[in-house]
């Protein structure tokens, strides 16, 4: 399976929302991400094997905000005309080359500003999913998985946080206080 090509572009239209995920418009991903970043819809993906382990991802260097930090395994938008069904499974493919079942589990609103590049502002549905691989990685997405069982990902985030994005470690906060 050929998993190279590129599959995220500045020119794709974001959804635009309010706090309560009502959609207000639509812009292109580079001006969402500009500044402080203008608040629209995007979606966090955690899969975790049947042995409980969770798939991290660590994102590609050539990623604009964030590239070469560890995160979640999957995290992307929908883009414009695009149900979160739609723009899930279309990036568990584009990314991993998977396909899985998803449950939602919350939303929450953030901003992350990185350097003098840009920001995420964003109302982020997070989901969760159970796959054991095999596994066929986009290299313009990701550089490197790994699973890692929740105690040690603990430990690390604690020695380390510097090496993990930021929607990831609030999303973990929250998922790890759940039973899920």
């Amino acid at each position: 399976m050929n998993n190279r090509q590129q599959v995220s572009f500045d020119s794709e239209q974001l959804i635009l929302v309010d706090e309560k995920d009502n959609e207000l418009g639509f812009m292109p991903k580079a001006d969402c991400h500009r500044g402080n970043g203008i608040l629209h819809r995007a979606f966090s993906i955690f899969i975790f094997n049947t042995g409980g382990k969770l798939l991290l991802q660590k994102r590609s260097a050539e990623k604009p905000l964030w590239g070469g930090y560890w995160s979640n395994s999957v995290c992307s938008h929908p883009r414009k005309g695009e149900s979160y069904e739609v723009a899930t499974a279309r990036r568990l493919q584009d990314e991993l080359g998977i396909s899985a079942k998803l449950k939602f589990r919350f939303r929450f609103q953030y901003q992350a500003k990185f350097r003098d590049i840009g920001s995420e502002n964003e109302l982020c549905s997070v989901f969760t999913g159970i796959h054991n691989g095999p596994f066929h990685v986009n290299p313009t997405e990701i550089s490197e998985i790994s699973f890692v069982a929740p105690g040690k990902l603990d430990e690390e985030i604690a020695r380390f946080p510097e090496k993990f994005t930021p929607w990831f470690k609030l999303e973990w906060e929250k998922l790890r206080k759940m039973q899920f």
